[in-house]
């Protein structure tokens, strides 16, 4: 089993959703959002990093997965939502855990199938996909669709992996070199 904790940072709501991966299986185990308030950055930060810690105490996952910053039509917004993000990932990477980044696109596609999904379709994806008994709230579902990405990107990557480790297995076996 591996538990993942997913992260959608914002510079007002930072959602959160933990799965376990158990054979193949996505359980959710638990999700929401850290309403980020403060009057200056460092407050808004120091309460992104607090909130942050809890959960990894909270829920001790091994792998963390992260929307990556996309530019926004107003730049400032984009600095706020980068500043977010690497509050966030510090926090993480002093515990040592191994950090994995996706872009919204790579996101939506795993999750619905394509790139462009408006963000109501993910939210009932992920409803279905983990069995929840009502959509989650717009951050909490964009976090747990982080965590299910990475799942399914890993998953297929490992697979892959194993196919071409066969496939050189069998291509030594023709040669008369594997027994």
């Amino acid at each position: 089993m591996t538990r993942i904790l997913g992260i959608d940072p914002g510079s007002r709501f930072t959602g959160y959703g933990v799965i376990d991966m158990n054979q193949g299986r996505a359980v959710w185990v638990g999700s929401g959002c850290i309403r980020i308030k403060g009057e200056d950055l460092a407050e808004r930060l120091r309460v992104l990093t607090q909130g942050l810690t809890e959960i990894l105490d909270q829920h001790q996952p091994e792998l963390i997965a992260v929307e990556q910053v996309f530019m926004h039509r107003n730049a400032d917004s984009a600095l706020k939502l980068g500043q977010a993000r690497g509050a966030a990932i510090s926090t993480v990477a002093i515990r040592h855990l191994p950090v994995h980044e996706y872009t919204p696109t790579q996101i939506k596609k795993a999750i619905v199938g394509k790139g462009n999904a408006a963000k109501s379709q993910v939210q009932h994806m992920i409803r279905v996909m983990l069995g929840l008994n009502a959509i989650p709230q717009e951050d909490a579902a964009d976090a747990l669709a982080v965590a299910l990405c990475h799942a399914h990107t890993s998953h297929t990557l490992t697979r892959m992996s194993a196919t071409q480790v066969g496939l050189h297995q069998l291509r030594r076996m023709r040669r008369g070199r594997l027994r």
